[in-house]
């Protein structure tokens, strides 16, 4: 395998600053329903983004996780509060997003500060969630070291005879996160790498476009 040859190559039409919405969240959602709509292929999931945080003292962790919402000016997901990245955001509320959609050649970054949700909305979407995913964020403390698999599966089979017939409440030390941005940009891929950057800060309640260099 030669990574250095591996290479694709953009072709897709390209971004212009008039064409963008004023807002960075009205043109988010417009890229979100276009990247659903553009042949998404079946494994792609388009509301994935990678999380990135920080413990504060220089050490970053980023993962996947996936967009819930995008309601109140924020982008709202779920997770165990007690997780790696619970405790990470709970010490320094600073993070990154980052949404890649391959099959229309774009991507989207955004900085931010994230919020714990309202209990209430944290159970509301708890209670939509399938069943098995309940028992898993009931049984499962995520992170933690665990013995083996049997040692998860026996917490889940446990967790399923507790609630039999019942309902699941959502547990205390899970819920939601909204982040509210303060930086937006979006690439566009182009021929010969020269690819499209808009980049949009807040500044005094208003947000400003700006072009950057690829």
């Amino acid at each position: 395998m030669n990574l250095e040859e591996m290479r694709q190559s953009y072709s897709m039409a390209g971004l212009s600053e008039k064409d963008m919405a004023d807002d960075p969240l009205v043109q988010f959602q417009s890229w979100l329903v276009e990247a659903l709509n553009c042949g998404a292929p079946d494994w792609l999931e388009v509301n994935a983004m990678t999380l990135a945080t920080t413990d504060g003292h220089g050490s970053v962790t980023s993962r996947i996780v996936l967009l819930k919402a995008l309601e109140d000016d924020k982008f709202w997901f779920f997770t165990n509060y007690e997780s790696i990245k619970g405790r990470q955001m709970q010490a320094c509320p600073k993070v990154s997003l980052c949404f890649h959609w391959p099959h229309v050649q774009r991507q989207v970054r955004i900085d931010g500060t994230v919020e714990k949700a309202t209990r209430e909305r944290s159970e509301t979407y708890f209670q939509s969630r399938p069943r098995d995913s309940q028992l898993g964020a009931v049984a499962s403390n995520q992170s933690d070291i665990v013995a083996d698999r049997e040692t998860l599966e026996r917490a889940m089979e446990s967790a399923a005879m507790q609630f039999d017939g019942q309902t699941i409440p959502c547990p205390e030390h899970w819920g939601g996160y909204g982040v509210t941005p303060h930086s937006i940009e979006f690439w566009q891929g182009r021929v010969g790498r020269l690819h499209d950057r808009i980049h949009y800060t807040r500044s005094d309640h208003q947000w400003i476009m700006q072009r950057l260099s690829p």
